[in-house]
């Protein structure tokens, strides 16, 4: 898939594909929830089932180069949906804390 550096590990590529898979389904479950949901509610789910699924596709990505970081435009895809899940839990911790 990706021209690797250094050959990869056995261990680190099934790892990262059960990491992908684990990303997916919560990406699955926030899917799920949005059908359930409306508003701003929905639209929140939809963008973290859209963040973790982006995320465990990395993973999958991550499993042929051999490092999250390489190439840049992956670490770039990674960071960016780390950004959008750490913009959704910061809304909902202040959601949380006006509702007391």
């Amino acid at each position: 898939m990706f021209a690797a550096s250094a050959p990869i590990d056995p261990l680190f590529r099934v790892a990262n594909y059960v990491e992908a898979v684990l990303w997916i389904v919560i990406g699955a479950a926030f899917a799920a929830v949005a059908v359930f949901r409306r508003g701003a509610r929905r639209s929140r789910a939809v963008q973290a089932a859209a963040a973790f699924a982006l995320f465990g596709l990395s993973d999958v990505v991550e499993a042929g180069t051999g490092a999250w970081w390489r190439p840049w435009w992956l670490l770039a895809w990674k960071g960016a949906c780390v950004l959008v899940l750490g913009a959704l839990l910061l809304g909902h911790w202040r959601r949380a804390r006006r509702r007391g």
